[in-house]
């Protein structure tokens, strides 16, 4: 078994920059599109880098206008604007905090605004901090932790809502974490088994007016928030203990948010697909 994966690395601050990785993670679609979203608009929180690049990348290659929510991450979210151009889709890059509730009605106001419609909203900015116990985890901390990665979904989807049709989608990024637990996570998992709660239940609330609301619980995958995370030793293994013993890259992640927003997941709503390695879990 090998000593590490990845050249063993750390950033300073949260969420992490994606240039600044090494290896860069693997972010562009593997395979040519097939129109599958053509003439819808997606909005997406952390689009920036990590999951959120690839799966901006992925739903402009099948033909969706894309609009993105980072936090200040400009670089990131300039070339990730860019790629979203070079597929051929128009783009919207908006910085702020997912946290506050009013900057995630200026994303909506602002992404209508510029498209005209919204038709898919992907729930995905997240932060995680690394605690052994739980008597080290502060109530800033917890409450921090609590805004970005589930209040932040329940104030993106109640802005979309009056703006979402019949044939609409909500896309929210849960994690391994939430079916397997994480002993140094504890805020960050409780966090995503709220957002899996969350998903089933939206998806009941909003079944007949043909919305559909489903999650992908990735996990591990190699994305800035783990150099963000965890000291050198650790990113440097990070993924050995998946079944594949690697970490997953965000372009084999983006495929599940591809077939959630799109027709092909018609009949699937309240659920949750797994690209996570192999970890067998209770979905």
């Amino acid at each position: 078994m090998p000593e590490q994966l990845q050249p063993p690395q750390k950033q300073s601050r949260q969420p992490g920059v994606e240039e600044e990785m090494r290896p860069e993670p693997d972010y562009r679609p593997r395979h040519p599109g097939a129109g599958k979203l053509k003439g819808r608009v997606a909005l997406i929180t952390g689009g920036d880098s990590g999951i959120g690049r690839a799966v901006a990348l992925a739903m402009a290659r099948e033909g969706a206008s894309i609009s993105f929510v980072y936090l200040d991450e400009h670089e990131d979210a300039e070339k990730t604007e860019a790629m979203i151009r070079e597929e051929g889709s128009d783009a919207l890059r908006i910085a702020g905090d997912v946290a506050s509730e009013d900057f995630c009605r200026l994303a909506v106001e602002e992404t209508v605004k510029a498209f005209g419609r919204l038709d898919i909203l992907v729930n995905n900015a997240a932060e995680q901090h690394l605690q052994s116990d739980l008597t080290d985890i502060s109530a800033e901390q917890l409450e921090r932790t609590f805004k970005t990665n589930i209040f932040a979904y329940f104030h993106m989807a109640k802005a979309a809502l009056p703006h979402l049709g019949e044939g609409s989608s909500i896309v929210n990024t849960t994690s391994v974490t939430a079916y397997k637990g994480n002993p140094t996570l504890l805020d960050y998992s409780s966090t995503k088994g709220a957002i899996v709660s969350f998903t089933r239940s939206l998806s009941v609330s909003l079944m007949e007016r043909g919305i559909r609301v489903n999650a992908v619980a990735p996990g591990p995958i190699w994305t800035p928030l783990i150099p963000a995370s965890f000291d050198e030793d650790k990113t440097a293994k990070h993924g050995l203990n998946a079944p594949m013993k690697r970490a997953g890259q965000p372009n084999e992640v983006a495929p599940s948010y591809v077939f959630l927003a799109s027709d092909d997941a018609s009949y699937m709503s309240g659920q949750v697909l797994h690209p996570n390695g192999g970890t067998i879990v209770d979905s």
